[in-house]
């Protein structure tokens, strides 16, 4: 978003706030009509037509198109939104979590069962710059 947000330095972090909500109203709009089965079966029936009704930025459109989860989250997403997204695919949380992080289903509830990632070298993104990882 280019805001120079302290906490836009914590890698892999979309933090949801007031500019990003605005940003991604109408994307988050079309994700939680999801909750009901009759839109479930409209989006389900023609994505393209359902999308039609809300006014989300091309870049928004193709996040849902591709089910790039973590695209949707910079554009603007609310995770319990996109979520509901997910369900709708037969995706549960712990699934999408897997699917974020880029370590699967299994290495990611592994790493929570032990207690998670480690807080050290993971705080900033400049503490990656440093390493040379992305």
């Amino acid at each position: 978003m280019g805001l120079n947000k302290d906490y836009e330095d914590i890698p892999g972090t979309f933090v949801f706030d007031a500019d990003r909500g605005r940003e991604g109203y109408h994307l988050n709009q079309f994700c939680i009509s999801l909750r009901k089965a009759p839109n479930r079966e409209a989006f389900g029936a023609d994505e393209g037509a359902y999308l039609d009704k809300y006014k989300m930025t091309a870049e928004q459109r193709q996040a849902v198109i591709d089910r790039d989860w973590n695209q949707l989250l910079e554009l603007g997403g609310n995770i319990y939104y996109t979520s509901k997204l997910a369900a709708n695919d037969g995706i549960n949380f712990q699934e999408l979590a897997g699917l974020m992080t880029g370590m699967g289903i299994e290495a990611y509830r592994a790493m929570m069962l032990a207690g998670g990632r480690s807080p050290e070298g993971n705080r900033y993104q400049h503490e990656w710059d440093e390493k040379g990882e992305k």
